[in-house]
């Protein structure tokens, strides 16, 4: 059973592969390992598409498998049917700005169809494909209702935003301009 307030995030591999250990001296290193050690203590969830799962078995550190461990022995592993999605996917090729650009967003489209499917928060450190899922934004309803943070960024103080249940706020919100 869920607790109060508890949501599910979707989190890209590349913070399960960047989280160290606590020895772990690098920053980026550092800020992944504690926003999942933070997702583990106020109880949100993970939400594993196979997809997603089948990133995390092939880039995760051996810091993100034990905490993947941990989540599973929790029961706060959350599995999420989130098939390809044609529409979102014929939308990024449209709407894309190049050829490259639409290779990256197709290339974590799946991110989006877990976040839609489950509580539409993702949780990444490639803020490129953030920025260009927001560029066109205003032609997919999916991408514009997904909201998404990354724990290398100060700025966005996701450790409070954790704490507060994760709350949908605009300036996470996927078309809204980063400062």
């Amino acid at each position: 059973m869920a607790k109060a307030g508890s949501v599910v995030i979707v989190i890209d591999c590349s913070i399960a592969h960047a989280a160290g250990p606590e020895t772990a001296r690098h920053p980026t290193s550092k800020h992944c390992r504690d926003f999942l050690l933070a997702i583990l203590r106020i109880c949100h969830r993970i939400g594993l598409s196979d997809a997603v799962a089948d990133e995390w078995k092939r880039h995760r550190s051996g810091f993100a498998r034990q905490w993947l461990v941990s989540m599973y022995a929790r029961k706060k592993v959350v599995r999420i049917d989130a098939p390809a999605d044609s529409a979102l996917r014929d939308t990024i090729s449209e709407f894309a700005a190049s050829e490259i650009t639409r290779d990256a967003m197709l290339k974590d489209a799946h991110l989006v169809e877990t976040a839609t499917n489950s509580d539409r928060r993702v949780a990444s450190l490639d803020d490129t494909v953030r920025r260009l899922f927001g560029e066109i934004a205003t032609h997919s309803s999916e991408i514009r209702s997904i909201y998404w943070v990354n724990p290398d960024t100060e700025f966005e103080e996701v450790i409070e935003w954790l704490e507060a249940q994760a709350p949908l706020t605009a300036n996470r919100l996927l078309g809204n301009v980063l400062p």
